[in-house]
């Protein structure tokens, strides 16, 4: 079973509380749930994953490639400015691995400084606006890549 990581980056854990006219109603706990099934049905074996911590994110980046698993990848603030994420999500493509960029909301709707992703350049596809289906998009994309 092909494995994928489902890394999401800071403030994601507040998800139903946090601007819920933005990002919706549903927890990331909803969101575990819904990966997990999405990724049964697509015979991904799928892990999902929340980090407030640049480093951790960074690591688990690092620990995708050295475990042959994919990406998606919702870095949030990291977006826009962190490059040592952007460097570790190059590892992966890289490495032939799939790395899809969501967002829940598009980026390029809401205000200016949320433009830019420097994440963009170096993954094979970014899904933004679509909300939670954004993540279901995501892993369909990965399956028919590796499939």
């Amino acid at each position: 079973m092909t494995r994928v990581l489902v890394l999401n980056g800071p403030n994601l854990g507040r998800l139903g509380v946090r601007e819920p006219e933005i990002y919706g109603h549903a927890t990331l706990a909803d969101l575990e749930k819904a990966a997990g099934e999405w990724g049964a049905g697509l015979d991904l074996d799928v892990e999902v994953r929340q980090t407030d911590d640049e480093g951790t994110l960074i690591g688990w980046l690092h620990e995708a490639v050295d475990t042959r698993s994919h990406v998606v990848l919702n870095p949030a603030a990291f977006t826009h400015y962190s490059y040592g994420m952007r460097d570790a999500a190059a590892q992966v493509s890289e490495a032939g691995l799939t790395l899809v960029e969501v967002h829940l909301s598009n980026p390029a709707t809401r205000e200016s400084f949320r433009h830019l992703s420097v994440v963009a350049g170096v993954a094979t596809g970014t899904i933004a606006g679509f909300g939670f289906e954004g993540y279901r998009l995501a892993l369909e994309a990965v399956a028919s890549r590796v499939g």
